[in-house]
Parts: structure tokens; sequence; C-alpha cells
């Protein structure tokens, strides 16, 4: 961890146990990523992560991505992930959530990354603002890397 964060890695916390997540966060000096994952406090399901967890990864600075498939969000439909996505900000804060699929072919989602209108569409039917919907899109993640990566 020391050397990780000497070289200015990110860490990546997506399929740490709980009890790692916690180890990784009591000794990383910089902020961590959940790349990909969901909120226990939405979806109860053992791979996610509880709310208190997800709290201390965004107090240290880091973001959490939100799943599209049915482990990270009970309902992987549009409405469903962006349910998942709105407990996420309310718990997390609008500049701490971005979006965090997988598509590493293991797991079915309901669209591609080509469809991600969708969400959009989805968000601005559930009253997402603009300003959070831009950020959940891509902005937060901009922000997490040009402030974390090394360089210029």
């Amino acid at each position: 961890m020391r050397r990780a964060n000497e070289l200015g890695m990110i860490i990546d916390i997506a399929h740490s146990s709980p009890e790692m997540v916690a180890d990784v966060l009591a000794l990383s000096t910089s902020p961590v990523i959940l790349s990909h994952g969901g909120v226990s406090g939405i979806c109860d399901s053992p791979r996610n992560l509880s709310d208190e967890l997800m709290k201390q990864i965004t107090a240290k600075g880091g973001l959490v991505g939100i799943g599209y498939w049915g482990a990270a969000v009970c309902n992987a439909s549009p409405d469903g992930i962006v349910k998942s996505i709105r407990y996420a900000i309310d718990l997390l804060g609008e500049d701490n959530v971005a979006l965090g699929s997988d598509y590493d072919g293991a797991v079915t989602v309901p669209f591609d990354t080509s469809e991600l209108a969708v969400l959009t569409e989805a968000m601005m039917r559930s009253g997402f603002s603009e300003n959070e919907i831009r950020k959940v899109m891509g902005e937060n993640v901009k922000h997490f890397l040009l402030d974390n990566l090394p360089g210029d």
C-alpha cells in the first residue's frame, strides 16, 4: 500500500471483502475507487458494501461506481439502476457517485455502453438535476482521475 501510494497508483477495491476494504482505507493515504459495485442499503447482496463502508470511502475522497447488473442493484432495468444511483447520491453526495458497470462478460447487463442514454432518460424522468446527471455520467470520474493520477 505504501509503495502504491508513493507511485500515485489508484487502488480499486472492487471485488474486495468488507474486511479488506476497511484495511485498505486504514492504510492508504490516497483516495480509493470502487470502480463497480453496489450499496447494500438499497440492494442487500453479498457483493455489495455496507452504507457505512461507502461513507468511509467517500469521506477519504474516494469514488463509488454503481454497477448495472442484478447483484449490484437488485433490479437491472434502467429504472432500477437509477434508483440505486439516487440512493447512493442521497447517502454519499453527488460528487462521489459514478457509473460503474462490469463489461467483462461475466455478468449480464441490460444495455451496452453505446446505449447509456437510457440511463440519462431514466434519470431525467426520476427528477435528477442536470448537474447530478452530468456528474454521474462522467464528470465525477474525470475529476477523480485528474485529481489522483500522477503528473501534471
